[in-house]
């Protein structure tokens, strides 16, 4: 027979919440530090009101309550809502509610508050593990309450997709402003431009001038590095006011086509619209060119110029020749003038600086990069020259051209003339403007005449072909002496600044000027141990012996 023991009753205590968690009690009668968070997605001014307003419904709406207490308003004017990285206000209040200053956080929808559904429900999340609830006015969600997490992942997945359509919209009214020629440019941190009341480009002159010096500087063999250490120790300040420069800057502007006068657009595109992350464009997406879109700084021979220069030095990027690291890459450097302008005569690989050392004695020599690298398997006959023998030979050649000076600065003020003539002549007054406008003004009528007729007079087309002949006539006057004139104090400085610079050296040999050599010498040939073939830059090529020494 089997025995039941009674089961005793346990007494059980129900122990409530503290008001301020019990969910039972209406948020409104709970005493809680209450903070508002307030957006719009854009500066615009119609816009300001409605940001304003924001802030002042939530300011009223906590101080009406008085169990609430104000923790904080917290507002991000023109800022998306895909990325809460660029937020401040947003990433201080979410710093305060983990620090546990607030309660209970106020927005006005879920769009206000997030478009990205991953950062909206981590964030929802992190703060319900503190207790901290979130209420969406407009939809009418706390998220303290069992369904609101799923009302807010479908609110906040379409919130997200109306982002990704509106980004889309956007883009595709960029691409279309591109097809048409309209060009987006921040103009606000670009050396030498700014934009005038119509949104096109102008020319800052003051500007524009540093822009040609390092143009002029590079071409004259000063790295990007050095040009930048030439600012700086000049005290010259960058066009956001910095006094520091970076090589990188100096790059890039060397590379700008905007300064020859043309506009490449869409050189970066966005890749993902939520983190707003823009890449180069490598032919992912379409780019758009407009050649002659403004005033040009630069010509675009000497832009081009400066392009080839660029990958030439790249070039010089080759593995350097040391034992312990052959792989490793050299940088272009300018330390030595001879780097940049001597090369082999048989392989056309530049010339390299080494020191031979010999019973304690240190002798500088040039040899054949190739001949370095790979020995006689490219290059078999390449000379090795003495750096004293070397330098001795180019100032006696120098010395030559020096003692013709003015034929050598006639040749170079053609050279030089006959680049600055690519100028652009846009805004260049001359003494044809007067009468190609009259001319044009009297072709206009002729055509408003025959109109009048509604026939062909017998005439009209010879009197047209005359007229429309004589403006052509006249422009291309007027073309050759706007080039003309183009030929400002700066560039009239340069030529007369290589004449005096003529003028000015004594050249004697064993005195080697690096500085002379680069505004002279555009590249020296290694024919032979004993011949060397000079190319000036005005034209003249010289060949020249070299002096045999024994050290």
């Amino acid at each position: 027979m089997r025995i039941v023991q009674a089961v005793r009753k346990k007494n059980i205590s129900i122990i409530p919440p503290q008001a301020t968690y019990d969910r039972n009690v209406k948020v409104q009668f709970k005493a809680l530090r209450v903070a508002a968070y307030c957006r719009v997605s854009t500066q615009l001014e119609q816009q300001e009101s409605s940001y304003e307003a924001q802030i002042s419904y939530y300011t009223e709406k906590i101080q009406k309550n008085l169990n609430w207490k104000l923790a904080g308003i917290y507002a991000d004017d023109g800022k998306s809502a895909t990325n809460i990285k660029k937020r401040d206000d947003f990433k201080a209040m979410i710093e305060d509610c983990m620090a546990g200053k607030v309660d209970l956080v106020l927005t006005k929808s879920v769009s206000r508050f997030a478009r990205n559904t991953v950062d909206c429900l981590q964030t929802i999340r992190k703060l319900k593990e503190k207790n901290i609830g979130i209420i969406f006015e407009k939809e009418g969600i706390n998220t303290l309450e069992g369904s609101g997490e799923i009302l807010i992942t479908i609110l906040s997945s379409q919130a997200q997709e109306e982002s990704r359509n509106l980004s889309e919209n956007t883009r595709w009214g960029i691409a279309r402003k591109y097809e048409n020629g309209v060009v987006m440019v921040n103009h606000k941190k670009f050396l030498g431009y700014t934009k005038d009341e119509d949104g096109e480009l102008i020319i800052v002159p003051e500007q524009a001038k540093l822009v040609r010096r390092i143009y002029r500087l590079y071409m004259e063999g000063l790295s990007t590095k050095q040009i930048a250490d030439t600012f700086m120790a000049e005290g010259i300040k960058t066009v956001t006011g910095n006094d520091r420069w970076h090589d990188t800057v100096i790059a890039k502007i060397l590379q700008n086509e905007k300064y020859m006068g043309d506009v490449l657009q869409q050189k970066t595109y966005t890749t993902d619209f939520l983190t707003k992350k823009r890449v180069k464009n490598n032919g992912i997406v379409p780019q758009y060119y407009i050649e002659d879109n403004h005033e040009a700084i630069i010509p675009k021979e000497l832009f081009y110029q400066v392009q080839e220069e660029r990958t030439r030095r790249a070039s010089l990027h080759k593995p350097s020749v040391t034992k312990r690291a052959k792989k490793e890459k050299s940088k272009y450097s300018s330390k030595y003038v001879l780097s940049d302008i001597l090369v082999c005569g048989e392989c056309s690989h530049p010339y390299r600086r080494q020191t031979w050392s010999r019973n304690g004695n240190l002798t500088p020599v040039w040899r054949c990069e190739s001949r370095l690298l790979k020995g006689t398997k490219t290059c078999k006959g390449s000379a090795t020259l003495k750096e004293k023998s070397l330098q001795e030979a180019i100032m006696t050649a120098v010395n030559d051209v020096v003692e013709n000076q003015r034929e050598v600065v006639g040749a170079f003020r053609e050279n030089f003339i006959r680049v600055i003539g690519d100028y652009t002549t846009q805004n260049v007054k001359t003494e044809f403007d007067e009468e190609i406008d009259k001319l044009q003004k009297k072709l206009l009528a002729l055509i408003e005449e025959d109109a009048k007729q509604y026939a062909n007079s017998e005439d009209f087309d010879e009197q047209y072909r005359e007229i429309a002949e004589k403006i052509q006539a006249l422009k291309v006057k007027r073309l050759n002496l706007a080039r003309r004139q183009k030929m400002d104090d700066e560039s009239e400085q340069r030529v007369e600044g290589m004449s005096s610079c003529l003028k000015g050296v004594s050249c004697k040999v064993g005195e080697f000027d690096e500085d002379l050599i680069r505004r002279l010498v555009l590249q020296i040939k290694v024919v032979s141990e004993s011949k060397i073939e000079i190319h000036f830059k005005c034209g003249i090529i010289m060949e020249q012996k070299i002096g045999l020494y024994d050290d």
